[in-house]
C-alpha cells in the first residue's frame, strides 16, 4: 500500500510540474513575441511602467516569504501559525491583485488603453502578460482557500501534506513568473 501512495505522490507533483511548464513556455512565447513586436515603428520605447507593479511585486515577495514559513509551520506541527500565515498569503495576494489594478489604472492615466484608438501595441502587450499571469494568480487564491480549509479541518496530519506541498511550490512558480514579467518589462526596451 505504502508503493503505492508514494507513485500517486509522485505523479499528482509530476501533473503539477507538466503545469507549471506548460505555464512558463506560454509566457515564453509571449515574451518573444514582445521582444519581436518591439522592432515595430509604432512600439513605445518611453513607455512608463506604473509604480503600483513595483508594489506588487513587493508584495508577491512577501506573500511567498509567508507561505515558506507557513510550511515550516506546518512541519513543526503548529496549526495555529501555519493558518494565520496562510490567511497573511492570502491577505498579501488580495494586496498584489489590487495594485495590479491600480497598475491598469496608472497606464489609462498615461493615456493608453487595452483596445481603441488610445491603445498601442506595447501596452496591449502589457496587458495581456499581466491578465495572463493574474488568471493564473486567481488558480493561486483558490488554492490557498482550499489549502485553509483544510487545515481548519485538520486533514494535514504526520505525512499526509501533499497538497499543501503542492499548493506551496505553485505559489512560489507564480512569484518567480511574476518577478520575471516584471524584470523582463521593466528592462526590455
Amino acid at each position: 500500500m505504502e508503493e503505492q501512495v508514494l507513485r500517486q505522490y509522485k505523479a499528482k507533483k509530476m501533473m503539477l510540474w507538466v503545469g507549471m511548464i506548460s505555464m512558463a513556455m506560454t509566457f515564453a512565447g509571449l515574451t518573444s513575441a514582445y521582444v519581436v513586436s518591439s522592432s515595430r515603428a509604432d512600439w513605445l520605447s518611453q513607455f512608463k511602467i506604473p509604480g503600483s507593479f513595483t508594489i506588487s511585486t513587493l508584495l508577491i515577495l512577501i506573500s511567498s516569504f509567508s507561505f515558506y514559513l507557513a510550511k515550516k509551520s506546518l512541519l513543526s506541527k503548529n496549526i495555529k501559525a501555519t493558518k494565520i500565515l496562510i490567511l497573511t498569503t492570502f491577505m498579501l495576494a488580495l494586496l498584489f491583485v489590487y495594485f495590479q489594478f491600480k497598475g491598469f489604472a496608472e497606464i489609462v492615466a498615461q493615456g493608453y488603453y487595452f483596445t481603441g484608438a488610445e491603445s498601442s501595441i506595447t501596452t496591449s502587450f502589457l496587458y495581456v502578460l499581466v491578465l495572463l499571469h493574474l488568471a493564473h494568480l486567481f488558480a493561486g487564491i483558490i488554492v490557498l482557500l482550499v489549502v485553509y480549509f483544510r487545515l481548519v479541518k485538520g486533514s494535514y496530519s504526520g505525512s499526509n501534506i501533499l497538497g499543501f506541498e503542492l499548493a506551496h511550490l505553485f505559489w512560489h512558480f507564480l512569484d518567480i513568473l511574476w518577478i520575471y514579467l516584471y524584470l523582463f518589462v521593466l528592462l526590455y526596451r
